[in-house]
């Protein structure tokens, strides 16, 4: 879980940082792909193509389409139909997601996890269920494709580490990047406007982004991912709400409320921390506990 945590941390300021300096100001398909490209920079050097095995490969390259591909252009376009803390809030879907294909892939339906995920939705539905004004569904289904892209590519990345794997993360995450770099490019070809940055600020934050936020964020949280249960990892997905909107207040005071703010980021390390606690309780009885 302290990778979930220090990704966390980093990925607070994405919201803000997007909301405010690049969407309408820069094409939303030219962000997602400087983003995507800038991160493969960091993991190609480490890519093993030869001793790569083709299955493999593939795999992770759809991986990579999904859940950062895709989710990508669905992601900078929520920010031109929604404020940051409306994206904010309509993310707290997620660990449902999470929890509901995992069981599907398992085959079984885990009272447990869903038990789990919606208490993380609840913790964030608490920090801002106050209904927006004016025609948002539009943006609301956008961030759901988001979502759920999201969602999958983590349980698909969970479920392909289970298998034996003959190299190391770091020598194989470069597909992941490849895979989400074909989709984007492809995106902004095809739908691309000539909307590019305009100063060293908006030049920065894509940098930023790219090789810290998307780079190495990407591949800390998959890793991340394959150490905790299904259940923990659906709550954990709802942290960054908390700690989005506090970076929204208290580097650009935009309007948050604090009381809801700490009770609702309280209910969601409940939710982290029940089952954790379980999860020990489970190797304490029953012998170390293999989680899904």
């Amino acid at each position: 879980m302290p990778l979930l945590i220090v990704v966390t941390l980093l990925w607070a300021f994405s919201f803000s940082l997007i909301g405010i300096y690049l969407a309408g100001q820069v094409d939303s398909y030219f962000s997602a792909m400087t983003r995507v490209l800038l991160a493969s920079l960091v993991f190609l050097p480490l890519l093993q193509w030869r001793d790569s095995d083709t299955r493999s490969a593939v795999t992770l390259m759809a991986i990579g389409g999904i859940q950062l591909g895709i989710m990508y252009l669905f992601y900078y376009q929520s920010f031109l139909l929604l404020s940051v803390p409306e994206v904010l809030l309509f993310t707290i879907f997620t660990p449902l997601y999470i929890t509901l294909l995992y069981d599907l892939l398992e085959r079984r339906l885990s009272l447990w996890n869903l038990m789990v995920a919606l208490l993380a939705v609840s913790g964030a539905a608490v920090i801002r269920w106050d209904s927006p004004d004016g025609d948002y569904w539009s943006g609301f289904a956008v961030v759901q494709g988001a979502n759920l892209c999201f969602a999958l590519g983590q349980v698909a990345y969970k479920q392909f580490m289970r298998r034996q794997q003959r190299l190391a993360p770091r020598q194989t995450f470069g597909w992941f990047f490849l895979g989400a770099s074909l989709v984007t490019v492809t995106a902004w070809i095809l739908l691309g406007k000539a909307h590019y940055p305009q100063n060293g600020v908006q030049w920065g934050i894509l940098l930023w982004l790219g090789l810290a936020a998307s780079g190495l964020g990407y591949f800390l949280w998959n890793k991340g991912a394959t150490q905790v249960s299904a259940a923990t990892l659906a709550a954990m997905n709802n942290a960054l709400i908390p700690m989005g909107l506090l970076v929204n207040l208290l580097i650009w005071n935009r309007d948050a409320d604090i009381v809801k703010l700490a009770i609702g980021g309280g209910v969601l390390t409940a939710a982290v921390m029940l089952n954790e606690w379980r999860n020990k309780q489970r190797e304490i009885h029953h012998g170390k506990y293999h989680t899904t």
